[in-house]
């Protein structure tokens, strides 16, 4: 498979970074402040989110798995009094910058050896290109990145096929020697409108009968992605 692939492209959250644990007291604490803010129940967005508060932790339901800040914002917007999706947009922006980050695998020996093979990385990601730059800075991997693109960067979100196509249209590569690798049906869509291979992770919350439909291949995270190239 190697020898047919060119560049490989990267979903952040639940491919890089284990979701849960980005992504779970971050989103406590964003339910906590927003409930405080305008005098509602935390319980009442929690449910809006499919959320599990005591637990803290996303159910698989959740519409927050594989959205935009945006698309985040208006569902909290929706049941918050007086609630302003931009305004939420925005603190979502400056807060989860600062979100804790467990790489799924040691990162930097990981893509210092798809670079070895000559191939093109990039990150297309529906966080704000804020929040892709900012983690991957704090993990110390974005100079490996040569591209990296979030909802906002201008190429369109997530299902769309738009960013991955920028991504091999900025790299001078065709798409069908392109890898799409991601934790959600969001990511495995948009590589499928792309024309790109696809790869399924299962450090998201999707599992592999969800996943496998739409994936080359479900492997358990993206460490074992170097096998499947030399297959």
């Amino acid at each position: 498979m190697s020898g047919n692939i060119d560049g490989i492209i990267f979903d952040k959250d639940g491919t890089l970074f284990d979701f849960h644990t980005t992504w779970a007291h971050w989103t406590r604490d964003l339910l906590d402040h927003l409930a405080a803010d305008h005098g509602t129940d935390p319980e009442v967005l929690a449910q809006a989110i499919a959320f599990d508060l005591a637990g803290c932790r996303f159910l698989p339901t959740s519409p927050m798995i594989g959205a935009t800040n945006r698309e985040g914002a208006e569902t909290l917007a929706a049941v918050l009094p007086g609630g302003d999706a931009s305004d939420i947009e925005e603190y979502m922006k400056i807060t989860s910058a600062g979100a804790p980050l467990q790489p799924a695998v040691p990162l930097v020996p990981f893509l210092q050896g798809l670079a070895a093979r000559s191939l093109k990385i990039g990150l297309v990601t529906n966080d704000s290109d804020h929040g892709a730059h900012a983690h991957l800075g704090t993990a110390g991997v974005l100079e490996h990145f040569d591209f990296v693109a979030g909802y906002d960067s201008g190429h369109g979100a997530k299902p769309s096929a738009g960013p991955l196509l920028a991504f091999a249209r900025q790299m001078g590569l065709n798409p069908a020697r392109c890898v799409m690798v991601g934790d959600s049906t969001h990511d495995l869509l948009a590589g499928r409108a792309a024309g790109m291979h696809t790869l399924g992770v299962l450090t998201g919350i999707a599992e592999t009968p969800e996943l496998a439909p739409l994936a080359d291949a479900v492997l358990p995270d993206i460490g074992h992605i170097p096998a499947w190239l030399d297959l």
